[in-house]
């Protein structure tokens, strides 16, 4: 489950990155709660805008850090964006103590750090198959997508928390802290054991990447799933501040708990993805299909207890599609074009944040809270459809009832394979 951690190297990148996703997704919870809850009286388009405009550079300038990563140094360039966001967090942190922030203020900290994270997402996920040898690869790239993914649910639970003892301008000013941790891990990496990926000739900028992932049809279908999960899926930091906040009537501590009940379904993903030998498609479309059928049984909870329960499953099921995602990404892309390719991974996974923020907002300002969660389910439902079409064509998937089976009676064969996917996909 943890072997990638007996590289020095990688452990101490590892630790470093979690402390600092951690505190990000601390900090993006206590600005979302800032502006709902504290400069506006529960103004959703308001929370929208400012995480469409966290999200937006993601859309702008992600594969452009995709190109800078395969060209340059990925630990210089990380050190560089990590001390960025470190600053530009603790300034609106002082902001914030000191009551002299305003809307505008949190808008443009929000697309300062947005564009930072632009440049920094593509080179802290292709960095790891420069830490690692070949047979710890698909560990390594586990743990580091159950890194980001982990503390993107853990830490709105912690936030949560911490608003009611110390403010969101405390949480601010901690998130700003966090930020040493990745910083001093890459400033101290030994980097005579590190392995630099050699540029291909001819691999070429941000096109030739593109035209890689033209050739890529496995490749491409992952990417669409990652988009719909980060377009309609994972959007927590707004739809659990609107369900605690305006459908429940609760306070800080309140949503505080649902993202700590959220965690555990993520921490269970998170090992379970670690000891599993290779990523599988099919682990994508069943821990889909569950994610989908639970956010719509969480848009209809009667109750907040019921809600948090949910969460749990919620939690569990998308983790295990993104980490898987992520893994499939990563082990089939050529390491040339890793970069690239993560790039764009993360511009169809949170660069399609900023399309989706104000519309959720105005759902739940117009038509309920509830709503932002029951439509996003029926989004998904409809992609998850047209992959499991796409599969069943060009693997020649057959689904048949077989009733005399007692445990399982659901019989899925695959007849000739019309087009072999790479052996991590299959």
């Amino acid at each position: 489950m943890f072997a990638s951690l007996a590289v020095p190297n990688y452990r101490r990148y590892f630790f470093g990155i979690l402390t600092s996703n951690t505190g990000n997704w601390m900090g993006r919870t206590a600005q979302a709660w800032l502006v709902l809850m504290v400069l506006t009286e529960q103004d959703a388009i308001a929370l929208g805008t400012a995480t469409a405009l966290m999200f937006l550079p993601s859309m702008l300038f992600s594969t452009v850090g995709g190109a800078l990563a395969d060209r340059f140094s990925k630990r210089w360039l990380m050190i560089i964006t990590n001390s960025i966001m470190s600053v530009n967090t603790l300034m609106l942190g002082v902001l914030v103590v000191t009551g002299t922030v305003q809307l505008w203020m949190v808008y443009l900290a929000a697309l300062i750090e947005g564009t930072a994270f632009a440049v920094d997402a593509p080179a802290r996920q292709s960095f790891v198959s420069e830490m690692v040898p070949r047979e710890h690869l698909p560990n390594a790239i586990s743990l580091n997508s159950t890194s980001f993914n982990s503390a993107r649910l853990l830490g709105p639970g912690i936030a949560g928390f911490l608003i009611t003892l110390i403010g969101t301008g405390g949480v601010l000013l901690a998130n700003a802290v966090t930020y040493a941790g990745v910083i001093l891990a890459l400033a101290t990496l030994d980097r005579e054991q590190l392995t630099r990926t050699t540029r291909t000739p001819g691999s070429g900028g941000i096109i030739a990447g593109l035209r890689y992932i033209r050739t890529q049809p496995y490749i491409i279908l992952i990417l669409v799933i990652a988009a719909a999960m980060g377009l309609f899926g994972l959007n927590y930091q707004m739809t659990n501040v609107m369900m605690a906040g305006m459908v429940f009537g609760k306070g800080a501590s309140e949503f505080g708990l649902l993202g700590t009940v959220m965690a555990i379904g993520t921490l269970a993903a998170s090992l379970m993805a670690a000891r599993r030998k290779r990523p599988r498609l099919l682990v994508i479309m069943t821990a889909m299909g569950i994610f989908i059928l639970v956010t719509l049984a969480s848009a209809l909870a009667p109750t907040f207890w019921l809600f948090a329960v949910l969460l749990v499953l919620c939690g569990l099921s998308a983790i295990t599609v993104m980490i898987t995602c992520n893994s499939l990404v990563q082990m089939t892309t050529a390491g040339a074009y890793r970069g690239r390719v993560m790039s764009v991974y993360f511009l169809l996974f949170l660069g399609t944040t900023p399309l989706i923020a104000p519309v959720l907002g105005w759902i739940a300002e117009n038509l309920g809270a509830r709503w932002t969660l029951g439509l996003s389910a029926g989004a998904l439902a409809i992609v998850w459809l047209g992959a499991a079409f796409y599969l069943a064509k060009t693997e020649n998937v057959k689904v048949r009832l077989d009733l005399n089976r007692r445990r399982f009676p659901l019989v899925i064969s695959r007849g000739r394979v019309v087009e072999d996917p790479p052996p991590e996909v299959s």
